[in-house]
């Protein structure tokens, strides 16, 4: 079950079942089976969330201008197919059947000597951007002897960094001081601190669905109860209706997002969205974490990018979150907090019981990156690989899985696939036997949320983004003749 039941109000609703182009069907299809997958499809792609209650049938005609009898036969076909249950009195919410259950398995990497047999599209990253990481690191042992004298322990970072982040930031428009800033062991362990110092388990977290997987499993793991906000279709962004009822009903002590390029989807939200959601959440006493990990990687020209959710907060609303694991190499464990200096001085205090701070080696290759403009040379040469990297995936699944519908994304590090009628998860257990490893949309997701989804990452090119989409092609076959166990395979790393 979800962490938070919500309602979907009749009116909502029926804007979410607005009819899509239609395929092809050899016979007609009853206005009660319709209605009824139209909702299945609704809650497995995330965009209702498990558990959440459902209009009245009364309520639910009156806003499709259907009879009750259409509506009542369509909550009993749900309710056989275990994508709804009732209650004398309770009324009828969403569910999942059995055999739907989220994959939670541990997600080890896949060794590298695999490599050549095995084409993982399971991590979205790119092998370092050379020569700018060597360098890096020769001037880091350069800068290491005036700290070596010292006891090496920076729980809030190395001054140094501290004050090149706050610079790029202040150049970015956001004013920022050194004491603002706290380094962390990459994105994940910002995140991971700014969760356990915000909340305490039991606590909701909003997040918006589908999510990063690993944050999801963080605030799993911490005993959060995770409250889902739907995206909008394709990349159009936050659903600021859905959000602003969340905010106002469930009151999240926290909320998570992504707005920049956002894993998986590549969303890019643009300055009124996030404007509007600072607001709303500043008035509704929630705090929002923006990880900002993917920011750096825009791959198409912008003339004027979104600016920072920082940007719109006017009292400590928002806490930033940043990394160079993305826009860098994700070998280099660097990331950081931006937030009000009282936050940061808490957060510090409560890492000493933690990992005490972040290696300085790996601070000092930041640091030397910022200081020396090599970062931005670094970054562009990321973005041309992974922008042409992008333009292959693409064309490989239009020319061999023209079925599959996506948006292209003009940034980050993913794309969001649906793929038609083949299960996500049972796609991904046939392609780990062809040889290319894929996590699917329930990773994504709450309760078993977007199964017929995947995400690929742009990781691969040429010749080898090519393979990879004839070998997911070869599994959708598979699946469709019956091959694909349920459940994703237990090693598949995300990241």
């Amino acid at each position: 079950m979800s962490e938070w039941t919500a309602s979907v109000g009749a009116p909502h609703l029926a804007r979410l079942l607005e009819p899509r182009p239609q395929r092809a069907v050899g016979r007609r299809v009853p206005a009660y089976r319709s209605l009824a997958d139209g909702i299945r499809v609704l809650v497995l792609e995330g965009r209702i969330p498990v558990a959440a209650r459902l209009p009245a049938e009364r309520e639910l005609a009156l806003a499709l201008g259907i009879s009750r009898t259409t509506a009542a036969a369509a909550y009993e076909a749900l309710r056989a197919e275990g994508f709804a249950r009732s209650r004398r009195g309770a009324g009828t919410w969403t569910a999942v059947p059995q055999g739907h259950g989220l994959p939670t398995r541990s997600m080890e990497p896949l060794p590298p000597d695999a490599a050549g047999t095995v084409i993982d599209l399971g991590n979205a990253a790119l092998p370092a951007p050379e020569p700018w990481l060597s360098r890096a690191m020769q001037g880091a042992l350069a800068d290491l002897p005036a700290y070596s004298a010292t006891h090496g322990d920076f729980p809030a970072g190395l001054p140094v960094l501290r004050a090149a982040i706050a610079e790029r930031y202040t150049a970015r428009g956001i004013p920022t001081r050194p004491e603002q800033i706290m380094v962390t062991a990459g994105a994940m362990g910002a995140i991971a601190a700014a969760a356990r110092r915000l909340t305490t388990p039991g606590e909701r977290v909003a997040v918006e669905s589908p999510s990063y997987a690993n944050v999801l499993e963080l605030l799993r793991e911490s005993g959060s109860r995770i409250v889902p906000v739907a995206l909008r279709e394709g990349l159009a962004g936050w659903d600021l209706d859905a959000w602003q009822r969340v905010l106002r009903d469930a009151v999240p002590r926290m909320a998570y997002v992504m707005p920049d390029f956002h894993n998986p989807t590549g969303t890019l939200i643009d300055d009124d969205q996030r404007r509007a959601l600072v607001e709303s959440a500043r008035a509704a006493g929630t705090v929002i974490i923006t990880d900002e990990s993917m920011a750096e990687l825009a791959l198409d020209s912008e003339d004027s990018p979104p600016r920072r959710m920082a940007a719109f907060d006017r009292g400590g609303t928002v806490i930033s979150v940043g990394s160079a694991s993305k826009a860098i190499w994700a070998g280099l464990r660097i990331g950081w907090v931006r937030a009000a200096p009282d936050v940061v001085r808490r957060l510090v205090s409560a890492r000493a019981y933690l990992d005490l701070g972040s290696p300085v080696v790996d601070q000092l290759a930041v640091a030397w990156l910022l200081r020396t403009g090599a970062w931005d040379e670094a970054v562009a040469t990321r973005r041309a690989r992974a922008r042409e990297y992008r333009d292959d995936l693409v064309a490989a699944l239009r020319e061999q899985l023209p079925e599959w519908e996506f948006s292209v994304p003009s940034g980050g590090m993913t794309m969001w696939v649906r793929t038609g009628d083949v299960s996500g998860s049972r796609l991904a257990v046939a392609g780990e036997r062809l040889g290319v490893r894929v996590p699917s949309g329930p990773r994504f997701g709450i309760d078993g949320a977007f199964e017929s989804y995947v995400r690929l990452p742009f990781t691969v090119g040429g010749a080898v983004a090519r393979d990879a989409v004839s070998r997911l092609a070869a599994a959708a076959q598979a699946v469709r003749h019956g091959g694909g166990a349920e459940g994703e395979g237990a090693g598949l790393f995300v990241a």
